[in-house]
């Protein structure tokens, strides 16, 4: 799909029809070693790790604000260059904070105390605020998402998380109100007619996409989407050429896929020996899960648009790096699990 998707476009901007398929097909192989060899690591040793990883994280967080170091595209600062590769400090950062909540979560046993709250709620507001400098609204959610289902499932006080997700709301709605840009995509989510041409023509196109594809597809390679229509189709509307080339049926399918790895995820969870290796499974299955709603969600016209790819298999080699290093700590997990 990355190379039915991309096709056009790198045959127009480099001259082979092949280059993101080259590049996809060697963050493939290059994941699947990580994967590997994450699940080789006993997660208990992921634990010694959970503030080195984090401050790692909150450390390239700031490398990437600084004018020389951090890559700018489309008016986002958001990548590291190394020569010819780049690197998103956000994606690593997903990866570090579960790993750093489920440490410090598990090591809690009386969530009565407000103060327990208050390093987690500390570090994810500085976190978010991080991301959004850069600014990447669709991942600072991700990761607020992520946290407050660990807290839920680590046993937090329910009013607690309450009173945490109204400030997270309105740090959200500030934020979302902040910039034009994001303004206008809230006020065209609720009328996608409002702009066609200007900041709904990706929406509307997303969904003329998913109209064309019926119940089986126009078939593999023939979307007309892709043709300068669609902006970023291999990546965060990659979704919308699935349903475009592979139909209804097609998309369901993706669907189905991506709650089986949810379903099978929390079952490793909840099988986990101990309360660790249960957040840390918990935490992981729900970014990707989170991520893959969030992102179908926007294709769909089902929430405003904001850019996050989707897992697995949308173009671009840090996020597969990140989920594949995810799953591998899920199966080492799940060679420890203790069914009932």
């Amino acid at each position: 799909m990355v190379f039915s998707a991309s096709m056009a476009r790198a045959e127009d901007q480099l001259g082979d029809p092949f280059s993101y398929l080259k590049r996809q097909a060697l963050f493939v192989a290059l994941g699947l070693g990580v994967m590997w060899l994450t699940s080789r690591v006993p997660y208990s040793q992921w634990r010694r790790l959970a503030r080195p990883l984090l401050l790692a994280g909150l450390a390239l967080l700031v490398l990437v604000l600084i004018p020389g170091i951090g890559q700018v595209r489309n008016e986002a600062r958001r990548w590291i260059g190394f020569g010819p590769a780049s690197f998103q400090p956000s994606e690593f950062m997903k990866f570090a904070i579960v790993v750093f909540m489920a440490d410090y979560l598990a090591g809690v046993r009386d969530f009565r105390r407000l103060r327990t709250l208050f390093l987690p709620g500390a570090v994810l507001g500085l976190v978010f605020v991080l991301i959004m400098l850069e600014p990447d609204m669709g991942t600072a959610l991700a990761i607020a998402g992520t946290v407050f289902v660990l807290l839920f499932a680590a046993g937090a006080e329910l009013w607690h998380l309450g009173g945490l997700s109204l400030a997270g709301a309105a740090a959200a709605t500030y934020y979302a109100f902040s910039a034009e840009y994001r303004r206008d995509r809230i006020l065209n989510f609720l009328n996608p007619e409002r702009d066609p041409l200007g900041s709904s023509y990706q929406v509307l196109q997303g969904l003329y996409a998913l109209a064309s594809g019926h119940l089986f597809g126009v078939g593999v390679g023939r979307s007309r989407q892709k043709f300068w229509y669609l902006p970023e189709p291999h990546t965060d509307y990659i979704f919308a050429i699935i349903g475009e080339e592979l139909g209804f049926l097609g998309a369901l399918v993706t669907l189905l896929l991506f709650l089986l790895f949810t379903w099978r995820g929390y079952r490793t969870a909840a099988a986990a020996p101990d309360r660790f290796a249960s957040l840390l499974a918990t935490g992981i299955t729900t970014m990707i899960a989170l991520q893959a709603v969030m992102n179908i969600a926007v294709v769909t016209a089902s929430m405003p648009a904001t850019g996050i790819p989707l897992p697995f298999i949308s173009y671009g080699g840090s996020s597969l790096l990140v989920t594949l290093a995810g799953v591998g700590i899920l199966l080492g997990v799940s060679r420890y699990r203790t069914y009932g």
